[in-house]
């Protein structure tokens, strides 16, 4: 029997049925080495690469993938568990060979049954040569620009990407990402950014600062 056929058919999250110990980005640099589908790690993680420096602290690690190669991760990941979450709030597994649906853009990953969450799968879509924002499919970007590497080697999204995502929780830590990384954020990058905040939410906190009046 497999660990997805041993395990639960449905969990709900927040209930306390398994801690994180995520990897590192250079562990999930290992574990991708030599797959042909970009993929990146994302969040957090990615805006401390575009800074250059750690700066706090994380409880997970995101892996972005397009939604097109997403079994690509159940081939990386041969040997683990994958749980979807599907709806929002809960996870099931994912199936061997299955295509999630586009309302699933969420994956949590672990070696088996008792070992802890090891990593989050992010699935964006894309058309064409554009890789295409969910939540609002005027939004896009050129797949060759969606990423950058790190001195090492490692893929990594551009800032302006997750701090688009987290730019609707306004959490502690995602005003934190966007203040450290914003001195670094180039003109053409604060630009995109105000333009798609601006699109989605109308007014923002960020917007001034992304574009002070007057320069």
């Amino acid at each position: 029997m497999s660990a997805h056929e041993g395990a639960a058919s449905e969990r709900t999250i927040g209930d306390p049925w398994g801690p994180w110990d995520p990897l590192s980005p250079r562990e999930v640099a290992d574990l991708f080495e030599g797959v042909a589908s970009p993929w990146w790690i994302s969040g957090g993680h990615a805006i401390e690469f575009s800074v250059g420096r750690r700066f706090r602290s994380h409880e997970d690690i995101d892996v972005l993938l397009l939604r097109r190669d997403q079994l690509v991760a159940q081939e990386v990941l041969a040997d683990w568990e994958w749980w979807a979450a599907d709806p929002p709030g809960t996870l099931r597994p994912w199936r061997i060979g299955e295509t999630l649906p586009p309302r699933v853009h969420d994956v949590w990953c672990r070696p088996g049954p008792s070992a802890p969450w090891r990593l989050q799968l992010m699935l964006d879509a894309a058309e064409g040569d554009d890789w295409v924002y969910r939540r609002d499919g005027r939004i896009r970007l050129p797949v060759a620009r969606l990423g950058r590497r790190s001195p090492d080697g490692i893929p990594y999204q551009v800032p302006e990407i997750p701090l688009l995502y987290k730019a609707r929780g306004m959490r502690a830590k995602d005003e934190r990402d966007f203040s450290e990384v914003l001195p670094v954020l180039g003109s053409e990058r604060r630009r995109w950014l105000a333009d798609a905040l601006a699109l989605v939410h109308g007014a923002h906190p960020w917007l001034d600062r992304l574009c002070p009046k007057g320069r």
